[in-house]
């Protein structure tokens, strides 16, 4: 019985090299050699040792982001997710994501990161045209990928992400629906569709990008779901779409509020209302990485206006919306009596739908769903 008290908790571990930075990139990554990365490897070991276990939690899934984490060598990344699972206490189910590029993996990488318990990854393809790839600064090429892919079915993978990027440089819509059905012709479990975002500071902030207007971006958008629900992808998110059954429960969790404690450089964290995140400075995470109050940062307790808002904006990123009884069940309070106004707004200009007791944002409303849930900031 006592498995069933335990809480969820939902852990982060961010691995920040790559091979070379792509031309879009703002994440925390870059490139480092074999001594850089065993000697961040080690300080992410000390960091691990050093906070509480949590025994009153079970870890429901592990997310191993970056950078590209299939850069640094397999048993780095082994050791780690043993040292976890002595440490906490696993869901014998739980979901082990890592993240990487095509091109960097090979059958014994595969097999390895199979023994060590991760049964799901996430390839960044992001285009299946060699051009388009080039123009991102990409270093794999469509040949790279298929060749991971199929690496990655034969070693046993059976729960494999892929990302895709629209709005890319010199994209047409329909270059754009066809590469959308080229990678769903490979029946993966998940694909990750999103827009390209141009920010400041990136290499291409600089350029003089030729991107698609907004009527076609919108169309790009739209048309995405009609044409992954022929293979079989239901859209459960804003930029997320999945076979039955096979939604990325990781971010669910970040969706649903769920804690979640993110180890590593410059990793986030969401702990018994308290928001907080690690040093994204390498030199002093590997410094005092085994002292967790010394590389913690942006400490912000939530008050209860802050988690509701959190609750409805997340929450409306979901395809199934926000439920009253939850909202109801986690503060206490009834939803209309706190967003009253803002919901009949949304809801009087088809923005918003209800059905089913939860609140949910319409086609029209994905299209400006920033807007809409600023709305819910009180």
């Amino acid at each position: 019985m006592e498995n069933r008290a335990k809480k969820p908790l939902e852990l982060y571990i961010h691995i920040p090299f790559c091979v070379k930075k792509c031309d879009y990139c703002d994440f925390l990554s870059g490139p480092a050699g074999k001594e850089r990365q065993m000697e961040y490897f080690r300080a992410l070991q000390r960091e691990i040792s050093a906070v509480s276990d949590f025994s009153d939690r079970e870890i429901t899934t592990v997310f191993i982001g970056g950078g590209t984490p299939s850069v640094p060598d397999p048993a780095l990344v082994g050791a780690v997710l043993d040292q976890i699972r002595n440490k906490f206490f696993m869901a014998p189910d739980a979901e082990i994501t890592i993240e990487a590029n095509p091109g960097t993996l090979y059958k014994e990488k595969l097999q390895e990161y199979l023994a060590h318990g991760i049964n799901r990854l996430s390839l960044g393809l992001q285009s299946p045209q060699n051009r388009e790839l080039k123009l991102l600064g990409r270093i794999h090429t469509w040949e790279d990928f298929l060749e991971s892919f199929s690496l990655a079915r034969e070693a046993g993978f059976s729960n494999i992400n892929i990302d895709l990027m629209s709005a890319i440089p010199e994209q047409t819509y329909e270059g754009w629906i066809h590469n959308l059905r080229t990678v769903a012709e490979l029946s993966p479990e998940h694909i990750s569709a999103y827009s390209l975002i141009v920010e400041e500071g990136t290499p291409f902030w600089e350029k003089d990008l030729k991107l698609p207007d907004e009527d076609t971006e919108y169309r790009m958008y739209e048309d995405t779901a009609a044409v992954l629900g022929e293979f079989g992808f239901h859209q459960y998110e804003i930029s997320n779409y999945a076979k039955k059954d096979l939604e990325c429960r990781h971010n669910k969790g970040y969706w649903q509020r769920t804690d979640y404690l993110g180890l590593g450089l410059g990793a986030s964290s969401l702990l018994d209302h308290v928001r907080f995140s690690n040093t994204d400075r390498m030199e002093d995470y590997i410094r005092n990485s085994a002292f967790p109050e010394k590389i913690r940062c942006n400490l912000e307790t939530l008050g209860e206006a802050d988690e509701m808002a959190e609750f409805m904006f997340l929450g409306l990123r979901m395809a199934e919306g926000v439920s009253f009884q939850a909202f109801e069940e986690y503060f206490g309070k009834n939803m209309e009596s706190i967003y009253g106004d803002v919901l009949k707004k949304h809801l009087s200009i088809g923005m918003l739908e209800k059905k089913d007791g939860k609140v949910f944002l319409t086609r029209k409303g994905i299209h400006v769903s920033n807007g809409v849930m600023a709305d819910f900031l009180l």
